[in-house]
């Protein structure tokens, strides 16, 4: 079968990684053309956010390669144009399949499916073999409702109602996974703030056991860690480096650093493989000790990214963190020490904080002094606790789904309004990145030019104007 998986365009204007000239590959689908390769399937992707595809473009594009199947994945910002671009499809040929996944598609389906006609088929949670045993039914018996029954993990329309046939067991081996299709991706179009930089994504586990109530991933990858060998991780960077002339390597795994074991073991197989790359990582602040961070630092770390997001420890511990404000600053002054670089994320609009909360938290990451830091508002994603609540208590102001960037507070607290923390985020970017000693650091660092950059696309008129009009 022929079958053509899209990611629809639109994130490229509103995520804050895309805004910043950071480009990120669809891993999800590129996992997923990887096992349909292996099962005899001619697959396409087509990133168009990286390619900067149009609606018009995405359609010439399904119009060329004639596919038997369209697999979309949309983000809750992205939903709209992956409608969009399904009912495009259906109008080139009503009986091509329409598949949908991903976050939103899995925790919404049933107003997926409601509100879209022309999506037939959604995939709940890890589409890999969902999509595989989905596909050998659609190839035998097209869109059988009663066939369809018998795929675990997908929702589909039956006599008029939504059918659910129940979740499927996660992947507890993720070494029986093929490496992703990465000969399907523009993989010289992955930049790093836009810089002419080759630069590869990998990721070395799925599934998260803290349940934040804010993030999704532990909801939708589940809350058991799995995580790959260490030779099997070691294996891809490999052959990124060798085959693609990737030396940048970002891991794109929430925490990278949960088993102290596995960390040290992979930094180990680096040296002895003689593997010469430079990688960032994520980790939590209360799994880093100065040995760990000497270690990553001198083995070709250049960058941690750590979840700080709030520095009231009532919040922390509302939200599921399992931190404490302490950790948060032993963590950042081990990396000042070895003088290595750390981001940090820092959330406003939590409900049931204060203005003053707020503001503290803006205060703390100044104190901090991470290399970067990231400002988001506070947003109910389908699928999370924080949902749940925003739904029970009415909190939430706006349902149009491309807002919810995390840049467009889309919910007021108990104590403050959308307004309010609208102002909070833009201060706070401003009061980060244009202090006097942090610009003069960037002079000095020669990354100047980039922090300017980088704060104007985030605060760019376009961003700005949808902000004032809740303002």
């Amino acid at each position: 079968m022929k079958v053509l998986l899209l990611v629809p365009p639109g994130l490229e204007r509103l995520e804050i990684c895309q805004s910043i000239g950071v480009r990120a590959p669809p891993l999800g689908l590129a996992y997923i053309s990887s096992v349909l390769e292996c099962n005899g399937c001619k697959v396409k992707i087509v990133d168009s956010p990286t390619l900067n595809l149009d609606l018009k473009r995405v359609v010439l594009e399904v119009k060329m390669f004639k596919p038997d199947v369209v697999g979309l994945t949309a983000l809750t910002p992205t939903i709209y144009n992956a409608y969009k671009i399904a009912k495009y499809v259906k109008a080139i040929d009503r009986w091509i399949p329409v598949v949908i996944g991903g976050p939103h598609a899995t925790f919404m389906y049933e107003e997926v499916l409601n509100e879209s006609i022309d999506v037939d088929v959604a995939v709940v949670g890890e589409g890999e073999y969902t999509f595989l045993e989905l596909l050998n039914v659609i190839e035998k018996y097209g869109l059988n409702s009663n066939l369809l029954k018998s795929v675990r993990g997908i929702a589909f329309r039956d006599d008029g109602n939504i059918r659910f046939t129940g979740y499927r067991r996660l992947i507890a081996d993720l070494d029986s996974l093929p490496p992703p299709a990465r000969h399907l991706l523009p993989m010289d179009r992955y930049t790093v703030f836009d810089k002419p930089i080759r630069v590869a994504h990998v990721i070395a586990s799925r599934g998260c056991p803290y349940g934040c109530t804010y993030c999704s991933t532990s909801y939708f990858m589940g809350r058991l860690y799995r995580i790959r060998s260490v030779g099997s991780v070691l294996d891809e960077v490999e052959d990124i480096v060798y085959r693609y002339k990737a030396r940048n390597i970002v891991f794109v795994d929430d925490e990278l650093t949960i088993i102290r074991r596995w960390i040290m073991e992979f930094l180990d197989g680096l040296k002895e493989r003689g593997i010469d790359i430079s990688f960032a990582c994520g980790s939590r602040v209360d799994h880093v000790d100065r040995e760990l961070i000497n270690r990553l630092y001198s083995q070709g770390c250049s960058i941690i990214y750590f979840g700080v997001e709030s520095a009231n420890q009532e919040t922390l511990d509302k939200i599921g963190k399992k931190i404490t404000v302490q950790q948060i600053v032993n963590a950042f002054k081990l990396v000042r020490e070895v003088k290595g670089e750390a981001a940090g994320s820092f959330i406003l609009g939590l409900p049931w904080e204060t203005i003053e909360d707020m503001r503290r938290t803006v205060a703390f990451a100044l104190k901090l002094n991470p290399s970067y830091a990231q400002f988001t508002a506070a947003t109910p994603y389908p699928g999370t606790p924080l949902y749940e609540t925003a739904l029970k208590d009415n909190l939430i102001e706006d349902r149009d789904w491309s807002h919810y960037t995390t840049l467009i507070p889309v919910m007021k607290g108990y104590s403050f309004t959308r307004e309010q923390v609208s102002k909070l985020l833009v201060q706070a970017y401003i009061l980060f990145y244009f202090r006097p000693t942090h610009l003069l650091k960037e002079v000095k660092n020669g990354k100047f030019k980039l922090a300017a950059e980088m704060i104007s696309r985030i605060l760019k008129p376009r961003h700005l104007q949808i902000l004032e009009t809740i303002i």
